[in-house]
């Protein structure tokens, strides 16, 4: 069962810089095999004790880790509510393990794993390694890797004023990776 993530970050480097935001939208499939955008979940992160926050991270991203009307939660909160949903929808969908969908899903999954480490949650719903790159399918499909240009190429409308909003980049992507399969890989 394939979720799709985007995380928002204070910096590049998983093991040092705080996890702002992350969304994850579970992927419905009909009796078809058609897939297409299922529910989003979407939380605002506290920065994790120590957690490094590079300003230049800050200012690219818009996002004040602090500000009072964010209403974060701590890591271990959010983890706990995630995984709750997604083993809720494996339940009904009969399966043991979810697939991580990202663009540029190394990023999102080294985050997610840190995260999943920090908080010494050992019973995370997703795969641990297999994940399935928007920006590798979006190549394969259209010839680009930059995400706003998949979906211009896709034909799929792309606000780039919203973009590296974490709901709005996983919902887009979301989007996205239901059109590929849809279209190059149709059914069952």
């Amino acid at each position: 069962m394939p979720v799709v993530i985007d995380i928002e970050t204070a910096g590049f480097n998983y093991k040092t810089d705080a996890v702002l935001e992350l969304a994850a939208v579970l992927i419905d499939m009909d009796d078809t095999g058609k897939v297409s955008v299922g529910e989003t979940h979407n939380y605002n992160i506290e920065p994790f004790s120590s957690a490094n926050l590079d300003p230049k991270a800050l200012e690219f991203t818009g996002i004040d880790p602090y500000h009072p009307f964010r209403f974060a939660k701590s890591e271990d909160e959010v983890l706990k509510d995630l995984f709750k949903a997604v083993k809720t929808k494996q339940k009904d969908y009969g399966c043991n393990r979810s697939v991580i969908v990202a663009h540029n899903a190394a990023f999102d999954m080294g985050f997610l794993q840190a995260m999943i480490t920090r908080c010494e949650n050992k019973k995370s719903p997703f795969h641990a390694f297999t994940t399935f790159d928007t920006a590798t399918l979006a190549a394969a499909a259209y010839g680009q890797t930059v995400l706003a240009r998949a979906m211009e190429k896709a034909g799929i409308p792309f606000d780039a004023n919203e973009a590296h909003s974490a709901i709005y980049d996983a919902e887009k992507t979301a989007e996205l990776y239901c059109k590929i399969l849809n279209d190059f890989f149709p059914g069952k």
